[in-house]
């Protein structure tokens, strides 16, 4: 054979080669795009909707997420009471601070009420006391404290210190002669109870 002959064989069996190969390539890539239509034929919903149920299903099926759910609620529950007590606890610790620091003051109300019913003829000194103990009450009004209005009223032993007794056919049974103390209350406790004289 000549030369020619071989070549012209040589580029017969090329092309041969090519177009299988090509065939093959073709019929390498036909699934694939197959495939790909196929799932851009699923629904998206359908993804969706299997993405979404499953943290539902995951915490249904496992008792240990919902365990650590419970003990997350649980919690917040002690820590809601937690909160409720303490301020409870501080609103009660400032009413104790303000009955003791008033306490403090009532020797100071007593020497004035003794200073009041003391008779003087200097005007100018019974107007000064009495324009101190205006203050001095309207301050207490201001921090919520009151005087017992006691005089005339029936004996009560959560409100009164009773420590003299009388007869008297005026007066009705356990009535309130006489005020020796003034008693107070700030707000609904009672921080100084009223000394007082009860007839019949």
């Amino acid at each position: 054979m000549s030369k020619k002959k071989q070549n012209a064989a040589g580029e017969v069996e090329k092309e041969k080669t090519e177009a299988a190969a090509e065939e093959t390539a073709e019929e390498k890539t036909a699934p694939e795009t197959e495939e790909k239509t196929e799932a851009e034929e699923k629904p998206e919903t359908e993804e969706k909707s299997e993405a979404e149920g499953k943290p539902a299903e995951e915490t249904a099926k496992d008792p240990g997420l919902a365990a650590l759910n419970d003990k997350y609620l649980r919690l917040c529950a002690e820590y809601d009471n937690f909160r409720k007590r303490s301020q409870k606890e501080k609103d009660a610790l400032y009413a104790d601070v303000k009955a003791s620091a008033v306490m403090a003051f009532l020797p100071v109300y007593d020497n004035l009420v003794r200073a009041l019913n003391q008779a003087t003829e200097d005007e100018a000194y019974k107007k000064g006391v009495e324009m101190i103990m205006a203050q001095f009450r309207a301050t207490m009004e201001k921090l919520g404290v009151k005087e017992m209005d006691c005089l005339g009223q029936k004996f009560d032993p959560a409100f009164h210190n009773a420590v003299m007794h009388v007869d008297d056919e005026e007066k009705g049974e356990n009535e309130i002669v006489e005020v020796f103390q003034q008693g107070f209350m700030l707000g609904d406790k009672v921080i100084r109870f009223a000394m007082v004289k009860v007839a019949n």
